[in-house]
């Protein structure tokens, strides 16, 4: 099995999820006492939160992408980046590692694609729905995706910032989310996305209501495993 590097810690919660997630899904493929063969570089969200909030995201490209050369130097063959938003500035480690970074909206897009699903809602922070760095990214792989309505996107952005990432996981919150849901599949979506990794902690796939969700960490993890264990 190829070495994988997580470079997580946006948010903490989230690459927990990765971690378990990983090693789960190698011992699943592997059997016996296997586990995943893995680094995990994880930052200081704080910092990275400041740089999204001053729209300073060329800093924190610089930042990650320097990140992801230590987990490339301490021998990681496979980068994946552990949160949807910040693959806004994914592009100078898809750059330098070609392949071996495995984009999420990649992996995403072909999961929705083999489950037959084309017009498909987008939840995930603000950044993630209201920019198009990665609707446009699942839309160049033939998808029609939808975004919540303004006062929906900012009830989403808010729960996740003041409640998911400090690990406060509420039944009113995940009321609201199913709301936001329902919306999207009245206005014609067959599936949505969830596009932030802790909306799958708050979120179980059973509260959907019967619409095809597509939790996108789990499928990062998927790929991962089964690129660390291609030759």
């Amino acid at each position: 099995m190829r070495r994988i590097g997580v470079l997580g810690g946006m948010s903490w919660e989230s690459t927990a999820e990765y971690y378990r997630l990983l090693n789960e899904i190698a011992a699943e493929r592997l059997g016996g006492l296997h586990s995943a063969d893995l680094l995990v570089r994880s930052v200081d969200f704080a910092d990275i939160e400041e740089m999204q909030a001053a729209g300073d995201w060329e800093r924190a490209g610089v930042r990650l992408a320097e990140e992801a050369a230590t987990l490339h130097a301490a021998g990681a063959e496979i980068i994946v980046l552990a949160t949807n938003t910040m693959h806004k500035v994914a592009q100078a480690m898809e750059q330098a590692y070609g392949d071996r970074f495995l984009h999420l909206a990649d992996t995403t897009a072909a999961a929705v694609k083999a489950a037959g699903v084309r017009r498909v809602g987008l939840l995930g922070t603000g950044f993630t729905m209201s920019q198009p760095f990665y609707a446009d990214r699942l839309r160049g792989h033939g998808l029609d995706v939808a975004v919540p309505g303004a006062a929906d996107q900012e009830t989403v952005h808010r729960i996740i910032y003041e409640e998911l990432c400090r690990g406060a996981f509420l039944d009113s919150s995940r009321q609201a989310y199913v709301e936001v849901i329902d919306r999207l599949v009245a206005d014609g979506c067959e599936g949505v996305i969830l596009g932030c990794t802790e909306i799958e902690l708050l979120l179980p796939m059973e509260s959907s209501g019967g619409v095809r969700l597509f939790p996108t960490t789990r499928l990062h993890c998927e790929a991962a495993v089964e690129a660390a264990l291609s030759s």
